[in-house]
């Protein structure tokens, strides 16, 4: 389809802050988006507990498909440097209906995990005072984890550079604290001190250890999660110094630091407290919402608080760095004219999508409040429900992949591997990922709530992408949307409003 004659919005580009990010500063925000300490706090019991001494293979063959689909967003991103992401993509190679939801996925993906990083960072906060009991009130907690949203939201809203010298310095405590707990634990290994030492093993990394296909279908959809985030320097493109090579490289680096560090902190704290159920041990279900909590005190003493705080900044590190991809989704919808023209403002100054960002803030705070005062319940059961959305819009941009290079995958090995084979991999693998996780979410004894007969997780997952279907539909039926539901404001030819 050719492209329309019509007149974008901003023919030249989005306006925002371009050359700012390097390789390193888009490799930070990658990570730090992913918030590796609580990832590991709030997965890794939870993990073992499903596959046992198979742990760490699990975080290896869950690594596969998010690199395969890594490699699609950076062939993508070199072809269509667009910060629209999944969205843009996703409509160019099949039509403005998938690409809107694509959009939509990054969107609730987002809207839902800052409620859950807002809470827990509230939680670790009081967690550091007295004698933590403060960390159960829940109105102080709720209050504290709004007042982080606003916080990292004016810090998004600010300017990317100064959220990249922000996250230097988080990302940098993050890694400090898990380089001092592996080689504490080490340490408590090696001299016998350990509460369960327990010798390492290569079947620790054998794929055929798997007894129970369940139980390695959730291990993987667990560890799935934890990977999730890297694609927020994808969303970065338009502001970086190389908008085609460095945020894919960045990508790829991010997701194999992210590897190497999931699973040495893993192999650590199975040498440190081992496979059992007792007070500290891996496979005691009472500390598997947060193993570091549980083993802070017997592992560094009276620095046990470093764990707390580690903790507690990859929360609100991770907050900062969950908005920018969102808003800059929105930004880029909008200058489609997928969604009204508001979203598109740019501040004249810090060259960043204004009120995109600020309107991310505060969904997500009202969002956080509302499931807050409905019951902590739907709002675990909502977070819970969150691999969803990660494998839907991670899946679409894999297909995606395939079928936009599709005239040009034969023309070279290196085109059909990196644009058709890996990522189609991926996105199948996240495909089967998907409705493994819906036809356990159905069950009633998944998560926390019962709703409509069926797993409350089911209900919040599936509904919250059914609520983009409702959302889209209403978009359609006025005006201004026109020339993107006709395929004339963006299509497989029309050129990404980026300046060279």
């Amino acid at each position: 389809m050719a492209t329309s004659p019509i007149e974008l919005d901003h023919p030249q580009g989005k306006g925002l802050a371009t050359g700012t990010l390097g390789l390193w500063g888009s490799t930070v925000i990658g990570l730090a988006s992913t918030a590796p300490v609580y990832s590991l706090a709030a997965t890794l019991g939870w993990v073992v507990l499903a596959v046992g001494a198979q742990a760490p293979i699990a975080f290896v063959l869950a690594f596969i498909p998010m690199l395969f689909i890594a490699f699609a967003y950076r062939e993508l991103n070199n072809a269509v440097p667009d910060c629209g992401t999944t969205f843009t993509w996703g409509t160019k190679a099949f039509g403005p209906w998938v690409g809107w939801m694509g959009g939509w996925g990054v969107a609730v993906a987002g809207m839902v995990v800052l409620a859950n990083l807002a809470q827990i960072a509230g939680i670790y906060f009081w967690s550091l005072f007295g004698d933590g009991s403060l960390a159960d009130n829940a109105p102080l907690v709720t209050a504290t984890g709004v007042v982080f949203i606003a916080s990292m939201t004016w810090v998004s809203w600010r300017g990317v550079e100064i959220g990249e010298r922000i996250q230097n310095i988080l990302l940098g405590i993050q890694y400090l604290a898990l380089a001092i707990f592996v080689i504490a634990a080490l340490w408590q290994y090696f001299d016998g001190s350990a509460p369960n030492p327990t010798p390492f093993s290569w079947e620790w990394f054998n794929p055929l250890g798997f007894t129970d296909w369940s139980a390695f279908t959730e291990a993987v959809l667990l560890a799935l999660f934890i990977y999730w985030g890297w694609d927020t320097c994808l969303a970065l493109n338009e502001e970086t110094k190389d908008p085609k090579r460095i945020p894919g490289r960045a990508a790829l680096l991010t997701t194999v630091i992210l590897l190497f560090t999931y699973v040495g902190v893993t192999v650590a704290a199975m040498m440190y407290a081992g496979l059992g159920d007792d007070a500290t041990g891996l496979g005691n279900e009472a500390i598997a919402d947060d193993f570091f909590l549980a083993v802070k005190d017997g592992l560094l003493g009276p620095f046990g608080w470093v764990l707390l705080v580690a903790v507690m900044i990859s929360a609100v590190s991770s907050t900062q760095t969950t908005i920018l991809p969102t808003a800059r989704g929105t930004l880029s919808m909008a200058a489609y004219r997928a969604l009204p023209k508001r979203f598109m403002t740019v501040h004249p100054r810090y060259k960043t999508p204004s009120f995109s960002t600020l309107v991310m803030g505060i969904v997500a705070s009202l969002y956080y409040i509302g499931m807050t005062l409905i019951s902590d319940n739907i709002l675990q059961d909502s977070i819970l429900s969150l691999g969803l959305a990660i494998a839907f819009y991670y899946a679409i941009t894999g297909y995606a992949s395939v079928w936009f290079f599709r005239r040009e995958l034969f023309r070279s090995g290196r085109n059909l591997v990196y644009k058709g084979l890996l990522p189609l991999l991926g996105a199948l693998m996240l495909t089967l990922a998907f409705v493994q996780s819906a036809i356990d979410m159905f069950d009633v004894d998944y998560g926390y709530t019962v709703l409509f007969g069926v797993g409350g997780t089911f209900v919040l997952g599936v509904g919250s992408l059914a609520f983009g279907v409702v959302l889209m539909l209403v978009w359609f039926m006025f005006s201004h949307s026109k020339p993107f539901f006709r395929g004339e404001s963006l299509n497989a030819d029309t050129e990404v409003l980026v300046p060279e």
